[in-house]
């Protein structure tokens, strides 16, 4: 098995090594040639393993990630291994029988970004470099802090000032990264990581780091495991710089070039109204044209120029998809509702939620199909806009869903009245 960067604008390929863009500007892929007997019985049989790396449900499926590096570079904190849930009130919701969400922030650090960091900061050890850096909405820079501690190199965080919830700048600071608030928004701190990228030398581990989508395309293995290989007929997920997009595009190719699978679910992705240029570009054509400043209430999404939008626009062609936008109202009320069925997720998570709803009641998806979604963090990634919701605290926003706190006198007979209260 061998590997090599190919970009995805021009073609040309390049040996592995820190090069992140092609001469052209065009972003790099990992492109490898598997053996053609490869079958997912080396797969399955890894599920259950007690040490590391195989443990890993993303280092599990090795031989499609990164076949060749070398075991001792590969650091990993038994990431991946998410469920995969139902439940009564979803379906309703939805308005479908075969929903299911597969849920990203049982990650270590609460966020899918994990899967991806223990692929690029190994590629980083394997590289031999000292000091890694990412511009971040907040899960990006918790994920980083905590892996590259753990690789004991140096981390530097570019963070949108004012603009990171407090539940992801908190895991920034604790594990120790240097932390900077850029003026601006992310798309500032973006534009300045790859300034210093090219005149610090510094190894970018955001999402234009090809390794980074290599381990996020394990979202889709590990889903497709977890159903014994048989795809569903969607898989709907949040889109904000769309390397999740790319990465889920990727693997079902290489799923479907390798006869590995024989059908080809369709992707959904969903954008929140205020942060929406990959939909634009879904409904206007030609080339992407940036929010210049973006806004939803979910932070993670929170995104005017992504820069993986070349690779998830063929990603969504591709599989014959579609992009989609919901409003802060859809998300918050998604999230309301996911977080009542005892799974929880962050804002950004619930718009896949909101945008199956919304594509179900346009006739976008059937009603005898199977989808799942996809909740890309967990609940306490930012706790205060869960309560601010309840409180009826956001502007704009109804909370149709709430579960308001009560106040009573320490009385027997008080409290018996709070349980004849609806829900």
């Amino acid at each position: 098995m061998s590997s090599r960067f190919r970009c995805g604008l021009c073609g040309r390929s390049y040996p592995l090594g820190k090069r992140i863009r092609c001469g052209c500007g065009g972003l790099l892929e990992v492109e490898h040639e598997f053996p053609e007997d490869l079958d997912v019985s080396i797969f399955d049989g890894r599920l259950g393993a007690k040490r590391p790396p195989y443990n890993s449900g993303v280092w599990r499926f090795k031989e499609l990630i990164h076949p060749t590096i070398d075991e001792r570079y590969i650091l990993s904190r038994g990431e991946g291994n998410t469920g995969l849930y139902g439940h009564r009130k979803l379906s309703a919701y939805v308005g479908l029988e075969g929903v299911w969400v597969k849920h990203e922030g049982e990650n270590p650090t609460g966020s899918f970004k994990d899967r991806g960091m223990t692929v690029g900061i190994s590629e980083a050890r394997r590289l031999g470099v000292d000091a890694v850096i990412c511009a971040s909405t907040g899960n990006t820079s918790a994920s980083l802090a905590a892996y590259a501690a753990q690789a004991e190199l140096q981390c530097i965080v570019l963070l949108p000032e004012g603009g990171v919830a407090y539940g992801k700048l908190a895991q920034a600071i604790a594990y120790g990264a240097k932390v900077v608030e850029v003026e601006g928004g992310f798309d500032a701190a973006m534009h300045l990581l790859e300034e210093a990228v090219e005149t610090l030398g510094l190894y970018p581990l955001n999402s234009i780091n090809p390794w980074r989508l290599e381990g996020q395309k394990t979202i889709i293995l590990e889903l497709l495991q977890q159903r014994d290989w048989r795809p569903p007929d969607w898989i709907i997920l949040p889109a904000g710089n769309l390397g999740n997009t790319s990465a889920f595009g990727k693997a079902l190719r290489e799923l479907w070039e390798l006869d590995l699978i024989d059908e080809i679910p369709r992707l959904a992705a969903i954008q929140a109204e205020g942060a929406n240029p990959f939909y634009r570009l879904w409904r206007e054509g030609g080339e992407l044209k940036p929010v210049e400043k973006p806004w939803t209430i979910a932070s993670a999404i929170r995104i005017g120029r992504p820069v993986n939008w070349r690779r998830a626009l063929k990603a969504v062609k591709w599989t014959d998809g579609v992009v989609e936008q919901v409003s802060d109202q859809e998300i918050m009320d998604a999230k309301a509702l996911v977080d009542r069925c005892g799974i929880g997720c962050e804002p950004a998570s619930a718009a896949s939620v909101a945008g199956a709803k919304k594509l179900v009641e346009m006739g976008v998806i059937d009603p005898g199909e199977e989808i799942v979604c996809i909740l890309t963090g967990n609940l306490l990634k930012d706790p205060e806009l869960t309560v601010k919701y309840h409180r009826g605290e956001i502007e704009g926003v109804e909370p149709h869903l709430a579960n308001r706190v009560m106040r009573i006198e320490p009385r027997i007979e008080e409290l018996e009245k709070t349980l004849s209260s609806p829900p």
